[in-house]
C-alpha cells in the first residue's frame, strides 16, 4: 500500500501492513520511492502519513481509545 509523507509529498510503500491497521502502533516499516533508486526501509511515523489523494488515515487506524465510550456524570445527589 503507498501513502504519502504529509512534509515532502513523497510516497512511501507500506511493508508492515499489519501494524499500519493496529492502532496500538505509532509507526509502520516502509520505503521511500523518491529518486531512481530504490530507498532502504524506514521507520515512518503514521501521525506523519495521509493517502495519496491526502486524506488522512482512518481515526481507527491511529487511535487505540477511538471507540470508548466516555464516561457519564453521576448525578448529584442532595442530603437531608
Amino acid at each position: 500500500m503507498f501513502l504519502k509523507q504529509k512534509q515532502t509529498g513523497d510516497l512511501i510503500e507500506v511493508l508492515t501492513i499489519v501494524d499500519l491497521y493496529n492502532p496500538c502502533k505509532p509507526e509502520v516499516t516502509g520505503q521511500s520511492h523518491c529518486g531512481e533508486e530504490m530507498q532502504e526501509p524506514e521507520i515512518f511515523l503514521k501521525s506523519e502519513l495521509v493517502f495519496p489523494s491526502g486524506e488522512p488515515l482512518p481515526i481507527c487506524w491511529v487511535d487505540s481509545h477511538y471507540n470508548e465510550i466516555p464516561p457519564r456524570p453521576v448525578a448529584l445527589m442532595a442530603t437531608p
